[in-house]
């Protein structure tokens, strides 16, 4: 089986970490197609970014049709996941869906945890877009700038690991998710410093797929 993961903005040293974890749960035989967009921005953050690269993800799935057989959009708010289903006939997973689908059958209800303020608004549409509001213990976002959006889980992991802390003891979450396609990976680092569940959103779109 191939499947394509689609990285809707333009950091290829983000599709690498993408790739990189999605190779660690990916069933045998199953073939990992990385593709990076060649235009937009390069790393959607905002509700307008996310329309764009909405736009572009259609596009890149239409010049990948031909050859796989089922695709992850692998930026966490889903953007253009609604229109990729309606246009394709293979299976097209969304990162931000996979991975609280996954939550919710790891405990009652999960906290969302990033690396930027600017995410927040947008991920909290996308909850509600997937009709979760009521499974979510609440998002929260580190405050402050980071040097490089492709290193930023490891400039920023402490800091991220104390958020998720905050979330379990302050927000009564019981599942963790570590989001935003930059923290790919980082999950499986920091899970045995967080007393609940942590979900890599990589990992459950592939289980997904």
């Amino acid at each position: 089986m191939k499947i394509l993961l689609l990285n809707p903005n333009t950091t290829a040293d983000v599709t690498d970490l993408l790739h990189a974890a999605g190779s660690k749960v990916a069933s045998a035989g199953t073939e990992l197609v990385p593709v990076t967009a060649a235009r937009g921005v390069p790393y959607i953050a905002t509700r307008a970014e996310a329309q764009i690269g909405g736009a572009i993800a259609l596009e890149m799935l239409a010049e990948a049709a031909p050859g796989v057989d089922a695709a992850v959009i692998a930026a966490f708010g889903d953007p253009g996941l609604f229109g990729a289903r309606e246009l394709f006939a293979f299976p097209v997973v969304g990162l931000a869906e996979a991975a609280m689908l996954t939550a919710c059958m790891l405990g009652r209800r999960f906290a969302i945890v990033t690396f930027a303020g600017a995410l927040a608004p947008w991920y909290e549409e996308c909850v509600a877009m997937h009709g979760l509001s009521a499974r979510c213990a609440g998002i929260r976002a580190l405050d402050g700038r980071f040097q490089s959006i492709s290193q930023v889980q490891a400039e920023k992991e402490e800091l991220l690991v104390a958020l998720a802390n905050r979330a379990v003891e302050q927000d009564n979450a019981d599942v963790v998710i570590l989001s935003g396609a930059p923290l790919a990976g980082l999950a499986a680092k920091v899970r045995d410093r967080i007393p609940v569940p942590v979900v890599d959103p990589v990992a459950g779109g592939g289980a997904a797929g």
